[in-house]
């Protein structure tokens, strides 16, 4: 990413101060769905921002890392998981994601909020364990103009098709989709998604 992008994602995050812990909630459109959010095992953030997704991962029992590009995103983070008290159970790195995910073993569940970037797609498939849970929300064309970082109708949805659907939706110029990695490559049948 550019040092630009990399400045003006600084001077966003510096300007919003650090996150308060009295607004950790899950992201808003994984609410109807935390019967299916893991309570232990790993997780990976991505674009994780401040670390509200992280942190509240992480006080649900997870052990969580977190990626930005943002160096003040991330310090902000670090500091929301020290106030929360789980900072043992948070890593958060200073990540450019154009050069793919960072390195590590397979995960329980990735969440993706407010993020895309359609060249990670095969890479996030690859990262969840089995049974692993994709959790991912971004800017969509649906109900908004057109634009390069919005996900075209239908996307998510083709994108992560290798994955056992739990329920997708768009609207609004939002688009998210929440899937289960299959246990067994051969034997695991696609679920009837639910939308929104």
């Amino acid at each position: 990413m550019a040092q630009d992008d990399r400045r003006r994602w600084d001077e966003k995050y510096r300007s919003r101060g650090p996150a308060a812990v009295d607004t950790l909630q899950p992201p808003d459109f994984l609410r109807p769905y935390l019967d299916v959010v893991p309570r232990a095992g790993h997780a990976l953030d991505l674009a994780c921002g401040q670390g509200f997704a992280a942190v509240w991962l992480a006080r649900r029992g997870l052990s969580v890392r977190g990626v930005d590009i943002s160096p003040v995103a991330i310090e902000h983070a670090r500091a929301l998981s020290v106030l929360s008290g789980v900072s043992e159970r948070c890593r958060f790195d200073t990540f450019d994601l154009d050069d793919g995910l960072p390195p590590g073993p397979p995960v329980d569940m990735i969440v993706c909020h407010q993020f895309r970037d359609r060249r990670l797609d095969a890479a996030v498939i690859e990262r969840l364990a089995p049974g692993g849970l994709l959790a991912v929300c971004c800017m969509s064309e649906v109900g908004a103009d057109p634009g390069r970082f919005r996900a075209k109708p239908g996307e998510l949805t083709e994108a992560f098709a290798e994955l056992d659907l739990i329920a997708t939706g768009e609207g609004e110029g939002s688009a998210w989709l929440v899937a289960r990695a299959r246990s067994s490559p051969r034997n695991s049948p696609r679920s009837s998604p639910r939308k929104q």
